[in-house]
């Protein structure tokens, strides 16, 4: 329905546009009125991690055995390495791999 209305697509692009744009913009504004004490400054520091696991953690349960093994070595080369390409490089190869293998 909306590829017949290029306006129409436009403007829920706007839309989109501008509330991502309110939402970002108000968490600095909401974060600029909050004392930020020692509680507050743990929970905020661990909060990247909570965002990586919430991510992983579906694509884990879903993925079965190769998303299991390609995180696994992603993960593991991350640790070696300290290299985010080298650890993406290494899961969808072992990702490949193990599709290639039929697993």
């Amino acid at each position: 329905m909306i590829e017949h209305h290029p306006v129409s697509f436009i403007a829920l692009l706007a839309a989109m546009t501008v509330t991502v744009y309110l939402t970002r913009i108000s968490g600095y504004w909401l974060i600029g009125r909050v004392t930020i004490g020692p509680r507050l400054r743990r929970m905020l520091d661990a909060l990247p991690g909570a965002i990586i696991a919430s991510t992983i953690a579906p694509i884990l349960v879903q993925g079965g055995l190769r998303a299991v093994l390609a995180m696994g070595a992603a993960a593991g080369v991350m640790l070696l390495l300290r290299n985010d390409f080298a650890a993406i490089l290494a899961g969808v190869a072992v990702a490949a791999g193990a599709f290639a293998l039929g697993l």
